[in-house]
Order: structure tokens, then sequence, then C-alpha cells
């Protein structure tokens, strides 16, 4: 495995020569699907509350869709699916987007994570106590005031133990990248290993290197959940 390691190194952590791959193309991925699916997924969730019908039922199938459906088979779709459809190669925006695989891959991927998180943020929602609401109602926030600084801070932080197991796994989903030919940790793994045959250093570096991303993700939040999260704990 070191000997392997030391002829692919380069490739497994950092860039080929020609772009990024390995570790900095899935902390790439990681980082960029995870930032836009959390910020579309705020309002999304303020939606998914919503008592008004109209509103919550588009969220709610959107998040019934990309949460019923395997990753695997969204990316299919997004990166020879869409491409494949005439109104989309007739439309040179579109047909310059879905043509480039990166953008297929951040597609798929923020889809699905901005539906898990949305269901994640709307439970967070739902449990805040509800002395808060009228606590910020006596002093007379309502409406987008009351979503910004009340509803929103509060739910964040009961979802961040949920929320940290969301990005986790899509660390791991990551892995499904190497399939719209993006040379993630897995991409080079399975070049090393058609190139040497070494099947079990091959893949065994890129376990290694996926199970210290996630050590190094489970402390962050871990002091993310004792610095935001210590007023629920008991009182000493």
């Amino acid at each position: 495995m070191i000997e392997l390691f030391r002829e692919y190194w380069q490739p497994f952590l950092f860039t080929d020569g020609e772009g990024l791959t390995g570790l900095a193309m899935t902390l790439w991925l990681l980082c960029a699907s995870i930032a836009i699916g959390f910020v579309l997924s705020l309002p999304l969730a303020l939606l998914r509350v919503s008592r008004n019908p109209l509103l919550r039922w588009p969220v709610q199938v959107f998040t019934y869709v990309f949460r019923g459906t395997p990753l695997y088979i969204q990316l299919l779709i997004c990166y020879s699916g869409v491409y494949g459809m005439a109104v989309v190669r007739e439309q040179p925006l579109l047909e310059a987007f879905f043509r480039d695989a990166m953008n297929c891959t951040l597609l798929a991927f923020v889809l699905n994570t901005c539906a898990y998180t949305v269901e994640i943020f709307a439970g967070a929602i739902r449990s805040i106590p509800y002395g808060e609401i009228e606590a910020a109602h006596a002093y007379g926030l309502s409406g987008w005031r009351l979503a910004v600084r009340l509803i929103l801070p509060s739910a964040l932080r009961r979802a961040l133990p949920y929320y940290g197991n969301e990005v986790i796994l899509m660390l791991h989903a990551t892995s499904v990248a190497f399939t719209a030919t993006i040379p993630d940790i897995l991409k080079v793994a399975r070049d090393a290993n058609s190139a040497t045959f070494m099947t079990f250093q091959a893949f065994g570096i890129a376990g290694l290197l996926y199970l210290g991303l996630s050590f190094g993700l489970v402390g962050l939040f871990r002091l993310a959940e004792r610095r935001w999260l210590g007023f629920l704990g008991p009182a000493h």
C-alpha cells in the first residue's frame, strides 16, 4: 500500500497535472454541493412547514422524489438523460450546461442534499417550543423578521447533530461522481487498480482517505455542538 501511495500520492491528494483530482476534488464536490444545498434549503424549509398547502405541497413532492430515489440514478439522469432530450440540445444555454460533467454532478448532488436538508430543518422548526414564538410575538416580531431572527437560528442550532450526519453521508455519496468521469478519490483508486492490479491497496488508500475526512467532519461538528447546543444540556 505504501509503495502504491508513493507512486500515486499526487493524484490521490491533489492533481494529475491537468486539474483537481482525488482528495481535493472530493472536498470541492462536498463543499460546493453542501453550501448551495444549505442556502436553497432555508427558504424551502420554511415553505415545507407552511400552513398553506399551495406552498407546502410542491416542496413536499420535491423532497419525496429526491429522498425516495437513489442518488446514483439522479446522477445518471442529470449526466446523460437530460442531455439526450431534444429540447435541451436545442437551447444553447441548457446544452452548454448539461454537456459539462461537473455541472451535471453538482446539480444532482445539490438537489439530493437539499431535499434531505429541507426535511432536517423543517423537523427542527417544528420542534421549536411554542413559548419562544409567543415571546417573539410579544416583542413585536412577525413575518420574515420572526423567521430570520428566531425561527431559523433556533432551528439551525437544534438541527446541528442531524445536519452533521447529512454532511458525512454526502461525503460518502460523492463517491458516485466517478460515474460522470469526475476524478474524485474513487476514480483515482479505480485508475490505480486498473494500472497496477493492486486492488486491496488502491481501494484501501481510498477507504483511509474517506475515513480521515469523516473523522475530521465528526470532530468539527462535535465542536460546533458544544459551542451552539450547550444551552440544551443539563445545568451545572
